[in-house]
């Protein structure tokens, strides 16, 4: 399916509109802040609508994960292309993008968020310029890595993103903001440097006929790469369950397990997150952290099929700990900020528990926990970010009876927090129990204790709406004013998004059910018992 615009395919239009948008905003005048607002209002307005279009144009029935028959609005074209290098022989890098019912969700995702991010950021007080900008910079980096279908150009959007999120915790964060964005940086770049080994590897054991001669030529296509029939004989990663592969396999997913981030790769979150301005915060918990997961779903379970089964009892594990270290550290908070950023850990390791169960259940309640963790946690960072603009505290013993003195506030909040301790009506709880259900059938026990993470949740959540907006009010903020117009514009629309998908959440099951449907059936067929061999 090709959906073009001028020429050029939806995908690239919504890739790269930022881009356009912020060459535009560097040529406006450093005093008219308005005008760099409103500009990059525009562009990632642009983006929501061609987000809608894509959701409204694609195809609920097209299967084929590994296959370019199951990608929609694809668009291919050669990159780089050296014919004749010594020991390599022709290097072929293709402009490959695409979407299929695992991707499509997360560009859903990423287009709103950077959107209602802009209107979060209005009242940043220093260099608006470079703050709008890099934000379009790193709103480029999320939407090509959910749309890129070569290994190498996924990597390079992967990469893209760091630089933006660097500057934007290092030079707008809080007081501690040069050590949160120096410890994102190397945490990131260390899973970066294994991804790329792992990247390398696959390129030299991976080849196709070239299109030109049809003499075999390696490849980053990850189509290719997912097909086992494509692995060179002899190779370094040919031959299910060798040495090599579950190498391979583990710097890949120690890679996404830190961008999770999960135990015990997650130190770099709660730091990263209340040093990082309120947009950021959101931009970081409700995207980027999905890319962790994502890059699992998309890359190490269709090409190391035997190693998701392999490892898939460790996940379990690792995802037990999350969501149940995540919601003990939660509780312990008293900084709100930071008790948004451990539940998010928790969250996630929700995610892992549905992706480790390998059955349709489980693995539809993973992605869609994905999207709406991403929607709920972005309203629990607004929230929070509303409040300290106003009182400049996140302690959260400092304050006490808002729901008085800020009632609109109080409301809008209880959908979030609510939504976050998965109350049935919302969508949280439609995501968490598919996960949970999927994954009682995989690992029974893992799961029963994995359910006391709902209890600690409800308890830490309620404490909190106890502590801060419940009794009497504390007269040092009797005069706040509640919540404003731009405050709701931001928030409204993700309430929306949750109360609807708690309601009917077939709007977003029903555009991945074929693809993780197909992806289950290949880590399942082509997985298999294997022994390991040298």
């Amino acid at each position: 399916m090709e959906l073009q615009f001028l020429g050029i395919g939806i995908l690239s239009w919504i890739t790269f509109l930022p881009i356009v948008g912020m060459v535009l905003l560097l040529m406006i005048p450093k005093t008219n802040e308005n005008a760099m607002k409103w500009t990059a209002a525009l562009f990632t307005f642009g983006q929501v609508v061609l987000a809608v279009v894509i959701y409204f144009a694609f195809n609920r029935g097209m299967t084929g994960i590994n296959s370019l028959e199951g990608m929609q609005f694809v668009e291919k074209a050669t990159w780089i292309d050296i014919k004749s290098v010594p020991w390599f022989g022709r290097i072929l890098i293709e402009y490959f993008l695409g979407v299929d019912g695992l991707s499509v969700t997360m560009v859903l995702l990423t287009a709103l968020i950077s959107f209602l991010a802009v209107f979060a950021s209005w009242n940043i007080e220093k260099a608006m310029k470079g703050y709008m900008a890099m934000l379009l910079l790193l709103d480029t980096g999320m939407i090509g890595v959910f749309v890129s279908l070569d290994f190498f150009l996924f990597y390079v959007f992967w990469e893209v993103m760091l630089l933006p999120m660097y500057f934007l915790i290092g030079i707008w964060g809080g007081p501690r903001r040069e050590y949160a964005a120096i410890k994102f940086f190397l945490y990131t770049l260390f899973g970066s440097v294994l991804m790329l080994l792992a990247m390398i590897a696959l390129y030299f054991s991976v080849t196709i006929p070239d299109p030109m001669t049809g003499e075999k030529i390696h490849t980053f296509n990850m189509l290719a790469m997912m097909n086992p029939a494509n692995f060179e004989p002899g190779s370094i990663l040919a031959g299910l369950g060798t040495y090599w592969r579950h190498l391979a396999y583990i710097a890949l997913f120690i890679g996404f397990a830190i961008k999770v981030p999960i135990f015990p790769f997650h130190t770099w979150l709660p730091d990263a997150h209340v040093e990082a301005p309120t947009a950021i915060s959101v931009i970081l918990a409700g995207v980027l952290l999905k890319m962790g997961t994502y890059g699992i779903l998309r890359i190490s379970y269709p090409m190391f099929p035997e190693l998701a089964q392999w490892y898939a009892l460790p996940l379990a594990i690792l995802a037990f700990i999350n969501i149940v270290y995540g919601a003990l550290a939660a509780m312990a908070q008293k900084d709100f900020k930071k008790l948004i950023a451990y539940s998010s850990i928790s969250h996630m390791g929700v995610v892992l528990l549905g992706m480790a169960a390998l059955n349709t259940q489980g693995m539809m309640g993973a992605v869609f926990q994905m999207f709406n963790h991403g929607t709920i946690t972005a309203m629990l960072f607004l929230i929070v970010g509303v409040l300290y603009d106003r009182t400049h505290t996140r302690d959260l013993d400092a304050f006490g009876g808002l729901a008085i003195t800020m009632p609109k506030y109080t409301g809008i909040m209880s959908v979030g927090f609510f939504a976050a301790l998965g109350l049935p009506g919302l969508s949280g709880f439609i995501s968490e129990a598919f996960s949970f259900l999927g994954a009682f059938q995989t690992f029974r026990y893992i799961t029963i204790a994995s359910t006391l993470g709902i209890v600690l949740t409800a308890a830490y959540m309620l404490w909190t709406l106890q502590r801060v907006f419940l009794g009497q009010p504390n007269e040092k903020w009797a005069g706040l004013p509640d919540i404003n117009g731009r405050e709701l514009f931001t928030l409204v629309p993700l309430a929306v998004i949750v109360i609807t998908l708690g309601i009917y959440p077939s709007f977003m099951l029903d555009l991945m059910t074929s693809s993780l449907n197909h992806l289950v059936g290949i880590v399942v067929s082509n997985g298999g018992a294997v022994a390991i061999v040298p």
